[in-house]
């Protein structure tokens, strides 16, 4: 954390002295090297990363989860466990609808944050004309600022480690990544099923990627 803030204040300290510099550009070329360095500021600064845990989802795995987001994002904070919005529940499969989740989180996500739903409910998606309501592990819309994770599908003798590969792969969509053809990353499409064992962390590529988002990528190995 003390990384960024040290960043930070190095940018700021730029935009105060071309503001104050005597040998200044035309004024329009000085407010578009402020606009930059501020864009650029903001780019480094980490966003909030809220774990929403709800009802239902055993503590020490919402606990793992937010140990293990921890030690690879500087600002990660704990929610207060919530019922699951009894709007999302799909009755005629006992199942809740992911879409309708992210978009009830991301109108109380704040801009600049982002919060990961995690649940033991099974959670379904729209997957094309025809099939109205496909079983998934999680949830994630590129780039957007929400995503939710379910327990439902994973292994039952591999829970917390199958569980988080699915959190970092939605995480992951948030962050601009698409589905990946190395079958061993984090990123590959599970395509109906649960492929997590296979997963060994991210690829180069996709690492590359979350490494200049702030995130420490070498804690992304799995064996």
């Amino acid at each position: 954390m003390k990384y960024y803030f040290l960043k930070t204040v190095a940018i700021l300290f730029a935009i105060n002295l071309i503001s104050c510099s005597d040998n200044e550009p035309k004024e329009n070329a000085i407010e578009q090297q402020k606009v930059e360095l501020i864009k650029t500021a903001a780019a480094i600064t980490p966003a909030t990363i809220n774990i929403q845990p709800y009802d239902g989802l055993d503590e020490e795995i919402t606990n793992y989860i937010f140990a293990e987001l921890n030690k690879v994002y500087p600002k990660v904070k704990l929610l207060a466990y919530n019922p699951l919005p009894q709007r999302a529940y799909y009755k005629p499969r006992n199942r809740y609808k992911a879409d309708t989740i992210l978009a009830i989180l991301n109108n109380t996500t704040a801009n600049g944050e982002h919060t990961v739903a995690l649940t033991n409910k099974d959670i379904s998606s729209d997957n094309g004309p025809g099939v109205p309501d496909w079983g998934i592990m999680g949830l994630a819309l590129i780039k957007g600022k929400p995503w939710v994770a379910s327990t439902f599908r994973v292994s039952k003798t591999n829970v917390k480690q199958q569980y988080f590969k699915v959190v970092i792969h939605e995480l992951g969509h948030t962050q601009g990544l698409k589905h990946c053809p190395d079958k061993t990353c984090i990123m590959t499409d599970a395509e109906g099923k649960n492929n997590t064992e296979n997963e060994k962390g991210f690829c180069k590529k996709c690492e590359a990627v979350l490494k200049a988002k702030g995130f420490i990528v070498d804690k992304f190995i799995f064996n």
